[in-house]
């Protein structure tokens, strides 16, 4: 059964187009105002995601790799937009990010910020419902190269629907990819 972790999303969902939220409050949900704003990204997780990144496996990104990578999340028209990342995340100026590159990135940045979790959420969130059923699990997995059967989706949202409903919403989504996490 695959493994969701927000930081395999992370990177082509800061830049979506979303509405303003101008506080961790204005989601519609009282929880989030004692919510940090970012977290410590977890070595680990970040490793899974690099190697997401680096299709051929040979220990570092390309700017190719990297538009593959969005252009898979549906994201075609990045060219610009990563050229960007590369200028200021491949510090030796050698045309790929190595994985130390990436993770001085991620601690430049502030680590992972509750409004990359709450595009994460909305990455899944296909019909825009604010719920995320095991089709839309099953969905985004695809479009990564993740095979994941419909049963097992099904028992990702359970293991995560805290209140039953079958499906899991915007706070589930936030417990489940920040449990691991220490706030900064």
């Amino acid at each position: 059964m695959s493994r969701i972790s927000f930081l395999d999303f992370q990177y082509g969902l800061s830049k979506r187009s979303q509405p303003n939220l101008n506080h961790l409050g204005s989601f519609n949900c009282r929880q989030y105002s004692g919510l940090s704003s970012s977290f410590d990204p977890n070595d680990d997780e970040m490793k899974r995601v690099f190697d997401k990144f680096d299709a051929n496996k040979d220990g570092k990104i390309s700017l190719q790799e990297y538009c593959s990578f969005f252009k898979a999340l549906g994201r075609p028209k990045v060219d610009r937009e990563v050229e960007k990342i590369f200028e200021v995340a491949d510090l030796d100026r050698d045309g790929f990010i190595d994985f130390e590159e990436f993770m001085d990135v991620q601690w430049k940045g502030g680590g992972i910020r509750t409004m990359d979790i709450r595009n994460a959420f909305r990455m899944f969130d296909f019909d825009g419902k604010g719920k995320i059923g095991a089709e839309e699990v099953q969905k985004m997995l695809g479009k990564l190269g993740e095979s994941c059967s419909h049963k097992d989706c099904m028992k990702m949202v359970r293991g995560v629907d805290a209140n039953g409903d079958g499906f899991i919403d915007m706070d589930e989504f936030i417990t489940m990819m920040t449990h691991t996490m220490k706030p900064i």
